[in-house]
Parts: C-alpha cells; sequence; structure tokens
C-alpha cells in the first residue's frame, strides 16, 4: 500500500528540484556597459560573471571602508575574490 502523502511529498521535493536546477543554469545577462566599481549598487555588480548578493554586498563595503578603487586589479581586495574571478570580471568592469 501506497501512503498518499508520502507520493504527493516526494512529488513536490522533485518538482522543486528539477525547477531549482533550471533556474540555476539560466544564463545571465551581462551589462552592456563596464560596471564602475566606485558607483555601482548591489543590483548593478550582481550583472557581473559569478557575483551574487553576498559578494556585491563585500565590494560595496570594501568601498565604503576603504575608499575608491584605483583600478580594476584592486577588486582582488575584497574577500571571496580572486585571480580566477578578476580574469573572469575584468571585461565588465571600471574604477572611474
Amino acid at each position: 500500500m501506497s501512503n498518499p502523502l508520502r507520493t504527493r511529498i516526494a512529488t513536490l521535493i522533485l518538482g522543486l528540484g528539477i525547477t531549482g536546477s533550471l533556474l540555476a543554469g539560466a544564463p545571465r545577462r551581462l551589462p552592456e556597459r563596464p560596471v564602475d566599481l566606485n558607483t555601482a549598487t548591489v543590483t548593478e555588480l550582481m550583472q557581473l560573471p559569478r557575483v551574487g548578493p553576498k559578494t556585491a554586498a563585500r565590494i560595496v563595503a570594501w568601498r565604503q571602508e576603504h575608499g575608491p578603487f584605483r583600478r580594476p586589479e584592486d577588486i582582488m581586495n575584497v574577500k571571496g575574490i580572486g585571480e580566477k574571478a578578476f580574469q573572469r570580471m575584468k571585461a565588465h568592469i571600471t574604477a572611474g
């Protein structure tokens, strides 16, 4: 005998898993023009490759604490952004 509640829960979980994987794989739209690290909002920074809300917030926090970025490479001073991340985003950022 099958438990109808278990069947419904299993179906719901499976459905959520499929939907989540489809959303996670959706391509992001890159910014049309370079994002200025010194004036961009969290939302604007999230347009950059592999930059989510936490990383975008760290970029803004670093800027508030240390002042403006002098050059795009300075973004590597932000926790969680290393050489690989910088290489992915360098064509899409500017510092001034």
